[in-house]
């Protein structure tokens, strides 16, 4: 991913809203499976890490990118963007022109 491609994906998602939000549990597979769905849906989506989760956000990203086979576009305070590229008949974000 080039770094004109994560500003376009920071820009879009400057206005979303989190989706799923981590807690005290950490990451549970219940979760896991989720976020993977939703990125299989969405192609990008925001995850917000709960106060009472005591783990460090940037390792949570790094830990559900690899799990759901997605990219971290960012980590902001507790606030974690995802990016994973859709199948050809479902993508809804074109990065290659960018």
């Amino acid at each position: 991913m080039t770094t004109k491609q994560r500003a376009y994906l920071k820009s879009l998602a400057m206005t979303m809203d989190p989706i799923f939000q981590i807690g005290k549990n950490s990451m549970t597979p219940e979760l896991t499976k989720a976020i993977d769905e939703a990125l299989a849906a969405r192609e990008l989506i925001k995850v917000s890490v709960l106060k009472n989760c005591m783990d460090n956000p940037h390792m949570l990203a790094d830990m559900v990118a690899e799990r759901t086979h997605s990219q971290v576009v960012q980590v902001i305070g507790k606030k974690i963007v995802l990016y994973r590229e859709g199948k050809d008949k479902n993508k809804k974000i074109e990065l290659e022109k960018i």
